[in-house]
């Protein structure tokens, strides 16, 4: 809304004020701005409303119920606050195309699946939600539409046909078969939204990643949205990405107002929510800047969570037996003694290094 208030052609310092970067560095300040002043109050409403955690039986978690035995209480549901102030932040800083659309239209659907999904957890007192079977289902609805979105638009039409890899100087794939399309956009986005899900167990620990991995994204949207970066770097240049930065940049601002009520003991959860809707987003913004394969690397702490999950159900029922302690694996360590707040930390320094990985291999392209 504010960019549109001075001319985009503008050079100087009116070009400076209205570009992508300065934009995006205030999108971050305004939803940490904003989260200060929206989360003590939101979080005591819903404390009021009794908006509480449900926990599995004794008899599915043991020790580690004990564990986590004072978090029974705990609001949830934090994940609203996340959203507001995002969408916010974006409406108040971004210049509108296809590619913000469709970021945010990912955000608020994947918003309202984790929203129903805690619901019933909460109105049910049973720590199952939705069952995954209809959670997929509501997962690949908002694929369909999105795509929609971005097929009715000539400038993003043929670009998101392009499927592009870490490392090689050009596309692979120049127009992928709409099935295909179709099918990798279903996995990144269902598999990213379930793998930070899945990593949203103890505190602090899915924020703190989400913090990273986000600010990330909005580097690599700048840069690609960037032509000489773009062709300095021989990566897919996409005109209008670059407003996807200031998106992610704000998503990094009310994560980290977020991490600071739900850092060890956490005040509050982010609950599905949250987890399921930024991952959700972040997988759309990797989809669209075509480094959805970069997301496996940069995001890795989220990859190791889920993978930890399909080899443990794998192994048991191939095998009759667990290769982990219990899964994700960030609870095998807190089985083995770790506090939380190491496991958390070490986590971390594990996604940051990720991160910085993905970041180099922008590098590598140009000399392949």
């Amino acid at each position: 809304m504010l960019s549109y208030l001075i001319d985009s052609n503008s050079e100087g310092l009116l070009g400076f004020l209205n570009s992508a970067l300065l934009r995006s560095i205030s999108a971050g300040i305004t939803t940490l701005l904003l989260g200060f002043i929206i989360a003590p109050r939101l979080f005591l409403k819903l404390s009021t409303l009794r908006l509480v955690q449900s926990f599995r039986e004794k008899e599915e978690w043991g020790s580690r119920l004990d564990l986590h035995a004072g978090k029974k209480n705990t609001s949830t549901m934090g994940g609203l606050m996340i959203f507001i102030t995002v969408v916010l932040s974006t409406l108040l800083w971004v210049r509108f195309n296809p590619y913000v659309l469709v970021a945010l239209v990912i955000y608020a659907t994947f918003t309202l699946i984790g929203f129903w999904d805690d619901y019933l957890k909460i109105s049910r007192k049973d720590s199952r939600g939705l069952r995954g079977k209809y959670k997929l289902i509501a997962q690949a609805v908002p694929t369909l539409v999105v795509l929609s979105i971005l097929f009715s638009h000539e400038s993003s039409a043929a670009k998101i046909r392009e499927l592009w890899i870490p490392i090689y100087p050009r596309a692979l794939i120049d127009s992928m078969p709409l099935w295909f399309l179709f099918g990798l956009s279903f996995f990144v986005l269902a598999g990213s939204s379930n793998a930070v899900n899945l990593t949203d167990g103890i505190d602090g620990l899915a924020a703190g990643c989400v913090v990273i991995v986000s600010l990330v994204y909005a580097i690599i949207a700048t840069v690609v949205g960037d032509p000489e970066c773009a062709a300095a770097l021989s990566i897919s240049y996409l005109p209008g990405a670059e407003e996807l930065a200031v998106l992610c940049s704000a998503i990094g601002g009310a994560t980290l107002v977020f991490l600071w009520y739900n850092a060890h003991p956490a005040q509050i959860f982010m609950g599905d929510t949250g987890s399921l809707a930024l991952g959700g987003v972040i997988g759309g913004v990797a989809l669209m800047t075509h480094h959805p394969f970069t997301l496996v690397i940069v995001g890795g702490i989220f990859v190791m969570e889920a993978v930890s999950v399909m080899i443990q159900v794998g192994s048991f029922k191939l095998r009759k037996k667990r290769v982990f302690r219990m899964s994700p694996i960030h609870h095998h360590f807190e089985l083995k003694g770790w506090p939380e707040p190491k496991i958390v930390t070490r986590f971390w320094i594990l996604s940051l290094l990720c991160s910085l990985v993905g970041l180099l291999l922008l590098l590598f392209h140009k000399l392949v």
